[in-house]
């Protein structure tokens, strides 16, 4: 079924690379299953289920010591986590296409010849080789996170690793969750069947970046009925020539998959915790500068693709917008959205403690976000802002939002699944 699956799909630009069925069937099964968290509480599809268009339908999450799937999740209180995921859950439409070459919302992932394994990530010389691309490797550092998967100092032989520096070699928390899997026979026997054997992290990361790719697929929407010369339903087509004249979207969000994957800052309102270290103080998210450390980064975040964007709210890089016209609104006048801007405009699951308007209270550092704007006001009416909503619908791929080969009724480790 999965092999008549994969020669379904529509031929796109005919550069989408060919996986193997029996690897993007235990990358299916590895994405439900907890067992790659420390707690073996968390799967990949926690934050990022189909039923939340690939991402958990809040702005920020909460991951190790949370309760629950999207909107309804909620703290565990035996377990509280230290506080929310500092971004916003990205979808994982259309990753598998070799046009993705930058993940994470900050780009700290990416392609580089000039790196080990030929991939430029946070752990710099300390990177291993064997993974298929940046698909692949993005995958395996929410596991890395206390906050994602690994959970809390000394709760578990994974956060312990974590929490002591040791990422890779032989004591590393790749490895010890490499040991996890390796112990279950159906995930032992099917890595050996594609040539896995020994298993190796990389193989798992492999295996869940294959499944990404095939699963996500996104190209055959009235959209790329367009580009093939079917014209759009008249409102979508208004909305496309708003999108690509007037309004200026088509600066940033261009080509097949409406991003320039690039790098801007847009006066984002910045909630919850940030993006600072443990022993860092403060609520700031500086966004790409923190990965290049250059100024002029200050403030700039990936353009996200809009392919099925009407799936995937809430907006944002820390999701401080629940709807999407809301998102549009505050790109006609960004500076003037963010000194507008309430809390109360995001969908955050509660959570004791949590501080989640501190930049929003902090005058000098709402300045700073406003001063890097980049995008100038522009002035639509309502009927335009409709209009622009119809073309981003018609960016949407039923099949690819749906998921092709869904939920598993169970995984090999035994653990539950997250419907």
């Amino acid at each position: 079924m999965l092999a008549a699956l994969l020669l379904a799909l529509p031929a796109g630009a005919g550069e989408f690379p060919v996986f193997d069925p029996a690897e993007v069937r235990l990358g299916q099964l590895l994405f439900y299953d907890p067992v790659l968290s420390g707690n073996r509480e968390v799967a990949c599809a926690t934050c990022h289920h189909p039923r939340f268009g690939t991402s958990d339908g809040v702005s920020l999450g909460l991951g190790d010591g949370g309760i629950g799937l999207g909107p309804e999740r909620r703290p565990d209180p035996g377990n509280l986590p230290e506080q929310r995921v500092p971004r916003n859950a990205t979808a994982l439409f259309n990753l598998g296409f070799p046009e993705f070459r930058v993940m994470f919302h900050d780009g700290r992932l990416e392609e580089d010849p000039g790196q080990p394994a030929g991939i430029r990530t946070p752990l710099g010389a300390e990177m291993v080789a064997g993974f298929d691309g940046v698909l692949a490797a993005q995958t395996m550092f929410p596991v890395l996170s206390p906050d994602e998967m690994a959970g809390h100092y000394g709760e578990n032989e994974v956060s312990t690793a974590v929490r002591q520096g040791l990422l890779t070699g032989q004591d590393g928390a790749w490895a010890r969750i490499t040991a996890r899997v390796a112990a279950i026979p159906d995930y032992r026997d099917g890595f050996a069947a594609i040539g896995a054997e020994p298993l190796r992290f990389t193989d798992i990361a492999n295996a869940l970046g294959a499944f990404i790719a095939v699963e996500w697929r996104a190209d055959d929407s009235p959209y790329d009925r367009f580009l093939a010369g079917v014209p759009l339903p008249p409102e979508a087509e208004a909305g496309r020539q708003l999108f690509e004249g007037k309004a200026g979207c088509s600066a940033c969000h261009s080509g097949r998959f409406q991003t320039d994957h690039g790098f801007h800052a847009i006066a984002m309102p910045q909630i919850g915790p940030g993006k600072a270290a443990r022993f860092e103080s403060g609520f700031r998210d500086e966004g790409r500068q923190r990965v290049t450390g250059a100024a002029e980064d200050a403030y700039r975040f990936r353009t996200p693709s809009l392919r099925n964007v009407t799936a995937t709210a809430p907006y944002g890089h820390d999701g401080a917008y629940a709807s999407l016209e809301a998102a549009i609104r505050h790109h006609l006048d960004p500076v003037g959205a963010l000194m507008a801007y309430d809390l109360s405009r995001a969908v955050l699951p509660p959570l004791p403690g949590a501080r989640d308007h501190m930049i929003l209270t902090d005058p000098p550092e709402t300045a700073r976000i406003a001063a890097a704007n980049e995008l100038a006001p522009v002035a639509l009416s309502d009927a335009e802002v409709a209009q622009i909503l119809a073309f981003l619908d018609s960016l949407s791929d039923p099949s690819a939002i749906a998921g092709r080969l869904g939920v598993p009724d169970s995984v090999p480790s035994g653990l539950a699944v997250p419907r």
